[in-house]
């Protein structure tokens, strides 16, 4: 991780890694966990393999939903890593997406707690680093990561 360019979060899920790993590629509950709450999520492409689609509505009032996420998968390692950008849409266009372009990096590590959950997301440059930090990474990615954690560990 480059500290210059990269943001990251690390959290030990009480849940095995298959469930976790689950929770990431079943659409139904990816759309449980993957927006922060009180926002609800809508999966509209969900194909977990490298060049697979990754698209995603989000909706205030659960009536309306909007553009969320148009990326693409760019690795996917079976219960280990998955790897997708925004920087490349899910048609494999060169996408510009707003506010930052970024790649993301999931890992799924066993830990004798459960799961060693870490995400890190890399950008072009210092400043769409900085932007992303402004905009609430540690809050954002902090929410979706608890979401996560409730739903495979029960508590939710």
């Amino acid at each position: 991780m480059n500290p210059d360019l990269d943001l990251g979060l690390e959290r030990i899920i009480r849940a095995p890694r298959a469930t976790v790993w689950n929770a990431w590629t079943d659409p139904a509950r990816l759309a449980q966990w993957w927006i922060p709450a009180p926002m609800r999520c809508q999966v509209d492409r969900l194909d977990v393999r490298p060049g697979g689609a990754f698209v995603t509505r989000m909706s205030e009032d659960g009536e309306e939903f909007v553009p969320h996420l148009d990326a693409c998968f760019l690795a996917v390692d079976a219960l280990e890593r998955i790897v997708f950008t925004n920087a490349v849409d899910s048609s494999w266009r060169p996408a510009n997406p707003a506010p930052i372009a970024m790649t993301a990096t999931i890992t799924f590590g066993e830990h004798p707690d459960g799961t060693d959950y870490r995400i890190v997301v890399r950008h072009g440059d210092p400043e769409s680093r900085a932007q992303h930090e402004e905009l609430g990474f540690a809050d954002g990615w902090g929410t979706v990561a608890t979401q996560l954690a409730a739903l495979v560990e029960g508590t939710r």
